[in-house]
């Protein structure tokens, strides 16, 4: 994959997060935690938010800040709007884009290829919770509760996703890649099932934009 920098790399393998996998026993709460997971996905049409993104390396210290807009809207739709440093990740649903105008490159991908397994399709509705992931329950910290998310498959890019919920909201997600670096994420301002443009979700490369893979296809 030839565009993967800065903030863009850990939302293609779309939000990584994750320490080694802790060790929860309770079947009961590990269910419960499921259904209610299920529950506020499947309540969920659009978002839009505004978004801080902060990488710590694998010894804690942190690194890159990011910042800028989420929308999402079902059917498989969603665009990563980066303010600070500005960057774009737009998938209409089929094709998904990755856009650096500093570098002055796009990156497109068939959604298939890429974003099987991850938060992305679930967020977005297109795959369920219980399909690809084992769940867990996480506990309650610093006044949300915690779902964990274990990958069934190995060819992912992330061995766990953990989230946040207040009530029914969606408000933090946290991420561990393969090299122990946690991308952390965090949600405020957050409007549910709003009604948003068409055109949020499409892109065009603008003119003298190198682009890299076959938008046709």
């Amino acid at each position: 994959m030839a565009l993967t920098p800065g903030p863009l790399r850990p939302l293609l393998a779309l939000f990584a997060a994750l320490l080694a996998a802790p060790a929860y026993g309770d079947a009961a709460a590990d269910g419960a935690a499921l259904a209610r997971l299920e529950r506020v996905l499947a309540a969920l049409d659009s978002v839009r938010a505004e978004f801080d993104q902060e990488l710590v390396t694998h010894e804690g210290v942190a690194g890159e800040h990011a910042r800028g807009t989420l929308y999402l809207r079902k059917p498989g739709r969603f665009r990563w709007d980066y303010s600070s440093p500005k960057q774009l990740i737009v998938c209409d649903g089929v094709r998904l884009w990755l856009y650096d105008p500093e570098l002055e490159q796009a990156t497109v991908h068939r959604v298939s290829e890429t974003l099987s397994q991850t938060p992305a399709m679930l967020l977005s509705g297109e795959a369920r919770v219980r399909d690809g992931f084992t769940v867990r329950d996480g506990g309650r910290a610093e006044g949300l509760d915690w779902v964990v998310l274990v990958p069934k498959g190995n060819d992912t890019d992330f061995r766990e996703i953990r989230l946040a919920l207040a009530g029914d909201s969606l408000r933090r997600l946290e991420f561990t890649d393969k090299l122990n670096q946690r991308t952390l994420i965090g949600l405020r301002r957050v409007d549910r099932n709003l009604k948003l443009a068409d055109s949020l979700f499409t892109f065009t490369p603008p003119a003298g934009v190198d682009v890299i893979g076959d938008a046709a296809r």
